[in-house]
C-alpha cells in the first residue's frame, strides 16, 4: 500500500506541477501561433490545434479566478473564524471535507464539458455561442473551489494558532471517524482502488494546504526561521496521524473482505497504464485530466489559491529578486521534468511486470476471428441453406441486442490505443467481445471522455 501511496503522491505532483511550468509555455507557443498565423496563410481548417484551446482556456480561467481572489480578504476570514468555539471549528471541516468532495466529483465534467464544446468541429458559426456559457460555469466553478480551499486552510490556520491546540482534536477526531465509517462495511476490488484514489488525492491536498498554513505564518514572523520549528512538530503530527490512519483503515478493509495484499500492485499498475496511454502519440486527453478522472484531483483551484498566496505573502522587488523568481521557476521545470521522465520509467515496470503492455502496442486483433466462420459456411451443404438462412436473418436482432453490454463492458485500454480504427471492423469486434467473460476490469472505472487535448 505505501509503495501505490508514494506513486500516486507523485503522480499528482507532476500534474500540479504541470500548471506551474508547462502550461504557461504552451500558452504562449499557442498565443504566437495565432497571432502568426496570418503570416503562413490558411492551410487548416482549425486556426488552432485542440489541445492549444484548451490550453488557452485554461491559462484563460487561471488568469482570471486569480484576479477574482483579490477581491476574496483572507485576513476577515482568519479572524471570523478564529472567533468559533473548538466545535463550531470541528463542524466546519466536517463541512468543508464533504463540500470538496461533491465539488470535485462535477468540478472535471464540467471542464470536460467546455473542452469538447470548444474543440469539436461545428458546421456553422453560431455553434461557437456555446463555448460562453460552458466557459462561465467552468470558471464559476474554479473560484468557488478555490475558495472553499481557502477557508479550510484558513480553518487549519486557525487551528496551528489555537492556544489549547484545537488542532489534534480536529484532525484525530476527522480521521477516527473516516476509520468508523469505512472498516465496518462491505468493500470489493474496485470500490477499494476508488478509495485508495480518493485517499491519495486526500494526502496531496493535505500537503499543499500544510504548505500554505506555513507561508502565512511565516509571513506573520517576518520570516522568521526559528519560527519554523515551532511550526514542525504540528505539521508532523498531522503528516503522521494520515499515514497511521490511513495504514489502519485499509488493513481493516482488506483483512474483513478477505482481499490480499497483492491487489494494490494490480492498483499502482492500473495508474501507470494511465500513464503511459495518455503518453502515447494518439492518445485521447492528457495526463493532467487523466489523473483528475482517477483521482478526483483537479489541480487548477488548487494551483489559483496557491499562486494567490505566493503572491500576497512574497514580496518581489529589486533585479536581484526577479532573478531569484527566474531561477526558481527554472528549478520547477527541471523538478517537472526529471519527475515526469522517473514516472514514466516506473510506469513502463508496472506495465511490464502486470503484462498489460499487449494492450498498450497491439491492436485488438478484427480480422482473425472472423476467418474460422467463412471456412464453416463454405464447407456446409445444400441441403443447410434454409438453416443458414434462418441464421442470417436472426443475427441482426441478436446483435441490436447486444450492443448496449458490449459497450458498456469495452476496456478502456482499447479505447485509448485505437482511435484511427475503421469503423467497418466494429461488428467485427462485437461479434469477438460476445463471446468474452463478463469480468469487469480495474481499467473500466471512471472512462475517460474524448476532449482532443493532447499534442506533441
Amino acid at each position: 500500500m505505501s509503495d501505490l501511496m508514494v506513486f500516486g503522491i507523485f503522480l499528482c505532483l507532476d500534474a500540479f506541477l504541470y500548471v506551474f511550468t508547462l502550461l504557461p509555455l504552451r500558452v504562449l507557443l499557442a498565443l504566437f501561433r495565432l497571432f502568426t498565423l496570418p503570416c503562413y496563410g490558411l492551410r487548416d481548417r482549425r486556426l488552432l490545434q485542440p489541445a492549444q484551446v484548451c490550453d488557452i482556456l485554461k491559462g484563460v480561467i487561471l488568469v482570471i479566478c486569480y484576479f477574482m481572489m483579490h477581491y476574496v480578504d483572507y485576513s476577515m476570514m482568519y479572524h471570523l473564524i478564529r472567533g468559533q468555539s473548538v466545535i463550531k471549528l470541528y463542524i466546519i471541516y466536517n463541512m468543508l471535507e464533504v463540500a470538496d468532495r461533491l465539488f470535485s466529483s462535477f468540478g472535471q465534467d464540467i471542464l470536460d464539458a467546455l473542452y469538447w464544446t470548444a474543440t469539436e468541429p461545428k458546421e456553422r458559426k453560431r455553434a461557437h455561442i456555446g463555448v460562453i456559457p460552458h466557459f462561465f460555469m467552468a470558471v464559476l466553478y474554479v473560484f468557488l473551489h478555490a475558495i472553499l480551499i481557502m477557508v479550510q486552510a484558513t480553518t487549519l490556520n486557525v487551528a496551528f494558532n489555537s492556544h489549547n491546540k484545537s488542532l489534534l482534536t480536529i484532525m484525530m477526531s476527522n480521521n477516527f471517524v473516516e476509520i468508523k465509517g469505512s472498516v465496518f462495511k462491505k468493500f470489493e476490488k474496485n470500490n477499494l482502488f476508488q478509495m485508495s484514489n480518493s485517499d491519495i488525492k486526500e494526502r496531496f491536498t493535505n500537503y499543499v494546504l500544510l504548505l500554505i498554513v506555513c507561508l502565512r505564518n511565516m509571513e506573520q514572523f517576518s520570516w522568521n526561521p526559528d519560527h519554523l520549528w515551532v511550526l514542525f512538530p504540528d505539521v508532523c503530527m498531522v503528516i503522521a496521524s494520515e499515514i497511521a490512519v490511513d495504514i489502519v483503515k485499509h488493513a481493516f478493509i482488506t483483512k474483513f473482505n478477505d482481499i490480499t495484499a497483492d491487489v494494490y500492485s494490480e492498483y499502482r499498475a492500473s495508474l501507470a497504464f494511465d500513464l503511459v496511454s495518455s503518453r502515447q502519440k494518439n492518445a485521447y486527453t492528457d495526463y493532467s485530466d487523466s489523473v483528475a478522472r482517477r483521482m478526483g484531483f483537479i489541480p487548477l483551484p488548487l494551483a489559483v489559491l496557491l499562486i494567490r498566496v505566493v503572491t500576497s505573502s512574497i514580496k518581489v522587488q529589486g533585479i536581484l529578486s526577479y532573478a531569484c523568481v527566474i531561477l526558481f521557476y527554472f528549478g520547477l521545470i527541471s523538478l517537472k521534468v526529471l519527475n515526469s521522465i522517473v514516472l514514466l520509467g516506473k510506469s513502463c515496470q508496472y506495465v511490464k511486470e502486470a503484462k498489460m503492455e499487449e494492450k498498450l502496442f497491439n491492436p485488438p486483433p478484427t480480422s482473425t476471428p472472423s476467418k474460422p466462420p467463412s471456412k464453416s459456411q463454405s464447407k456446409c451443404k445444400p441441403s443447410q441453406e434454409e438453416n443458414l438462412s434462418a441464421a442470417v436473418t436472426s443475427q441482426p436482432s441478436h446483435q441490436k441486442e447486444n450492443v448496449t453490454p458490449l459497450l458498456v463492458t469495452s476496456n478502456s485500454d482499447q479505447f485509448l490505443t485505437t482511435p484511427d480504427g475503421d469503423e467497418k471492423d466494429m461488428p467485427q469486434e462485437n461479434s469477438e467481445l460476445k463471446h468474452r467473460s463478463s469480468k469487469k476490469d480495474l481499467l473500466d472505472i471512471d472512462r475517460f471522455t474524448i476532449c482532443g487535448n493532447r499534442i506533441d
